[in-house]
């Protein structure tokens, strides 16, 4: 009997020496236990997972962050027992990817993690998704809503973290937080409980690929890191870009190479979801990023009717009527055709919805942008003047000092579409007589906004743009992110074919550009001037466009102010009644 109860000592003694040794090297567990082959960087962010009790990561696409999180759950839900794990994400369907991964692809690679866990509890589908240990460990799936309170857990794994609302963050999710894993130590006395209790922490995993500088998430970095460097806490962040993926194996180069080469190709979105780098201005940036982003509000752009009839001219993009004093304002930077010598150069077009609020101010909303590039003089007014038409435009703003004084000529005679054998009338200027003089009809409509910039005027412009932005006068459309799930929502736009999808994507993508150009611009002061300009290879056409159109858009506001103010009259100021002579006699 005594053999029997030693066989057993040495057995339970060897049990908890592995045990020991495997907490201490989670990498040899997955190698020994699960029967991976890792690579280092995977062993080394495994160890200090099991080190920090705050830990985030921020990868590119395809490094494998969810799968090296199923890795984590398997390994302390073994190596813990009783260990309850938690897992959100932006959607539910993005969590359960994560039970996915151990269920059918960790699973079928270990015979020894079959054995660990409850098949008859264990549940991978919408309603219900939890894997179950026969040691009574759990790992579950809830949801990142307020319907989830009431759930607690030991390690909360938080995947793709930059779509949950930070407020459900910190006021449900985090709150599960609070329980602590109990094992029952039954040979141990109660201080020594509390001791063993003291030592284990629990820990929030926070996976991502990067976003806007402007974003809680890229702060939650900043704030892990304050912490890193701090020895007497356990925090750990860190950030993979694609070239790691490619030298370890776990990334085609040809495909990083054909998304680069395709014409959709954004560099902000690849620099964010490819580079792990968060995008935001840089210090000392004269516009700011963030006073820009927070101003990307729109939800729809207004589009020509060729591509809003592709949705039935749904209302929310389709060109609206005027409303009460609204105006509307077409800018274009005109540009070189595309060449060797002038890759960076593009005409930029831009239009303005500038509508009255009720204290008598404006607001400007960017509903539409475009950009052509190796077009020629005719053929970029031709773009111009029906846009100009289809959107019933007030006014075409025209910087005529250079290349668009060409197509200033074009516009100020009339002009026939080749296509349609329509013919558009002549424009004339409305600000410069010298301008006007050089329209061919006396009668032609005075509604463009002839620029000749100078140094003192392009100081205003830039001065202007900025407080504009800072102010929340000035709105853009939304990011592309946000862009898809608004596109989703209208009615047959899932059925069209990539071509088509991207016509209606454009305008957000020309924004995104816009927001990219304007933080990197270049600046400095002399003699109380500002003076904007762009790094080598870098673009300022849709900088030009824009501020072009914003300082229009602030004279309009003044002259149409001061017209209100004339027009004012006393007894809209004061209300004056008939006296009453109800009782008298």
């Amino acid at each position: 009997m005594s053999k029997i109860i030693d066989r057993i000592q040495k057995i339970m003694d060897g049990a908890a020496l592995w045990g020991s040794y495997y907490r201490h090297n989670p990498d040899k567990f997955a190698s020994d236990y699960l029967h991976l082959r890792l690579k280092r960087f995977q062993k080394i962010l495994l160890k200090m997972m099991f080190w920090a009790n705050v830990f985030v990561l921020i990868t590119c696409r395809g490094l494998g962050k969810t799968f090296l999180g199923a890795i984590y759950c398997v390994t302390r839900c073994i190596l813990y027992p009783g260990t309850k794990v938690c897992i959100a994400s932006g959607t539910r369907g993005q969590a359960i990817n994560v039970l996915e991964k151990i269920m059918y692809e960790l699973k079928p690679a270990s015979p020894e993690l079959c054995a660990e866990i409850d098949e008859k509890q264990t549940k991978v589908n919408g309603t219900n998704a939890q894997i179950v240990f026969f040691n009574t460990s759990v790992i579950k799936v809830v949801t990142a809503s307020d319907t989830a309170r009431g759930n607690r857990c030991h390690v909360l794994l938080l995947d793709e973290f930059r779509l949950i609302n930070k407020d459900t963050i910190d006021t449900v999710l985090r709150k599960f937080l609070t329980l602590r894993r109990m094992p029952r130590y039954e040979d141990l006395t109660e201080e020594e409980r509390r001791k063993e209790y003291a030592k284990e922490k629990n820990l929030t995993l926070y996976l991502s690929s990067a976003f806007w500088k402007d974003h809680w998430s890229y702060t939650k970095c900043v704030d892990t890191l304050k912490a890193m460097v701090d020895p007497n806490r356990h925090q750990f962040v860190c950030g993979f870009p694609y070239q790691l993926s490619i030298s370890e194996g776990l990334l085609d180069p040809e495909t990083v190479a054909d998304e680069m080469a395709e014409s959709d190709y954004s560099a902000i979105k690849f620099s964010m979801e490819m580079c792990a780098e968060f995008y935001g201005s840089d210090d000392g940036a004269f516009f700011d990023f963030d006073s820009i982003s927070k101003n990307r509000k729109i939800k729809y752009p207004i589009l020509p009717d060729s591509i809003s009839s592709k949705l039935n001219n749904t209302q929310s993009i389709r060109i609206p009527a005027k409303q009460n004093g609204e105006k509307r304002l077409l800018s274009a930077d005109i540009a070189l055709m595309s060449s060797r010598r002038h890759n960076n150069d593009a005409t930029a077009i831009f239009i303005n919805q500038l509508l009255p609020t009720k204290v008598g101010r404006y607001i400007s909303n960017i509903v539409y942008a475009d950009a052509c590039e190796g077009m020629r003089t005719e053929e970029q007014a031709l773009v111009i003047r029906k846009l100009y038409e289809e959107f019933n435009c007030d006014y075409i703003i025209l910087d005529t000092n250079g290349l668009g004084l060409g197509v200033y000529d074009c516009l100020a005679r009339d002009i026939v579409d080749p296509e349609t054998g329509e013919v558009y009338p002549a424009l004339s200027c409305c600000n410069n007589t010298d301008m006007a003089l050089r329209c061919t009809s006396s009668s032609a409509d005075k509604v463009i906004w002839s620029i000749k910039a100078t140094s003192q005027f392009n100081s205003e412009c830039a001065i202007l743009l900025r407080e504009g932005f800072k102010s929340g006068r000035i709105r853009l459309l939304a990011n592309e992110y946000d862009a898809e799930k608004y596109l989703n929502e209208l009615k047959g736009y899932s059925t069209l074919n990539p071509a088509e999808r991207m016509q209606f994507q454009l305008p957000y993508i020309h924004t995104t550009l816009l927001v990219d150009e304007l933080v990197k611009l270049q600046h400095e002061e002399s003699g109380g001037k500002i003076k904007i300009f762009e790094k080598s290879g870098m673009r300022k056409d849709r900088y030009s466009s824009l501020s072009y159109n914003y300082y229009v858009a602030t004279q309009l506001e003044n002259k149409l102010s001061k017209r209100h103010s004339i027009s004012t009259q006393v007894s809209d100021i004061f209300v004056i009644k008939p006296p009453s002579y109800t009782g008298r006699r």
